[in-house]
């Protein structure tokens, strides 16, 4: 049986998204943990400073949908 979390990872690599930027609770860190190899978790210390970042990271890479 699929897992949520297996599902979600699942989605996230159908879209061909590598990296996780975030500022974490403690709802989010059993989705976190263990994080499989093909995934980067970016931490930020702000919720305002994560959007950022990823705005940034999308722009400059290329990769960014709307």
């Amino acid at each position: 049986m699929t897992t949520v979390r297996e599902a979600a990872l699942d989605v996230l690599r159908a879209h061909g998204m590598t990296t996780i930027f975030g500022n974490p609770g403690s709802n989010e860190l059993p989705f976190l943990a263990d994080l499989p190899d093909d995934f980067e978790y970016v931490l930020g210390l702000h919720e305002g400073a994560v959007v950022g970042m990823a705005d940034g990271y999308a722009q400059a890479s290329g990769r960014r949908r709307l």
